[in-house]
């Protein structure tokens, strides 16, 4: 591990305990789970599907799709998240499985799955391109890869970078949806983006930055 990856885990670890606490994190409004769970259903393929969550966080994401009955792996390089997502699963009697690793390379071995879904991940990678030729491998012919993304700055903490190091990460900051569809493009067949800056019931209120999805197809 590098001394950069043990300053990220380490941070995201930290903010396990309260990591619910925002409001698009912990999906405890029933307004807010409701329109995540009305997305997620419009992104999914028909038929309950194999998902895999990258930097899954708490799981929240993973519980609604595991509630619409897709077969979920999650996976975060921070114990403490993929403790939350276990615990969260396991009260709401949800079946799924949580891994402690890192997104660059799923430790799930040579299983491919319909879906691969990520959210507000991409800023984070020190290779963020390698990490989606990688994900886009993890699917099964005719798979799904789903990015909910954004293009934004932390409140109070402009210039400032997250953990030591950050300020050199490619995407730090986000990345605007026509770049991230440049990226995605030569990996894939087909993808469209739709904007979400727009669903104050998505954030828990109204957003003035740059958020949206992007759904492409292999």
């Amino acid at each position: 591990m590098t001394d950069r990856t043990a300053l990220i885990t380490a941070y995201w670890d930290a903010a396990a305990a309260s990591f619910d606490d925002e409001p698009d994190h912990g999906l405890r409004a029933d307004h807010t789970r409701a329109a995540w769970a009305r997305l997620l259903h419009s992104w999914m393929p028909s038929g309950p599907v194999d998902v895999l969550d990258i930097g899954c966080g708490t799981g929240s994401m993973s519980s609604l799709l595991a509630e619409a009955g897709h077969r979920m792996t999650g996976v975060d390089l921070a114990p403490n998240m993929i403790h939350q997502a276990r615990e969260k699963f396991g009260a709401a009697g949800l079946e799924g499985r949580f891994l402690v690793g890192d997104a660059m390379m799923p430790p799930t071995g040579e299983q491919r799955f319909g879906v691969v879904l990520s959210r507000h991940l991409v800023w984070t990678l020190p290779d963020p391109e390698a990490a989606l030729r990688e994900w886009v491998s993890r699917l099964s012919p005719g798979g799904r890869l789903v990015l909910i993304e954004g293009r934004w700055r932390e409140a109070g903490q402009e210039g400032v970078p997250y953990v030591a190091g950050a300020e050199s990460l490619p995407w730090n900051g986000g990345i605007s949806a026509k770049e991230l569809a440049a990226a995605v493009s030569p990996f894939v067949s087909a993808l469209r983006m739709e904007p979400l800056s727009g669903e104050p019931d998505l954030w828990g209120g109204p957003v003035d930055d740059e958020r949206y999805a992007l759904i492409a197809d292999v």
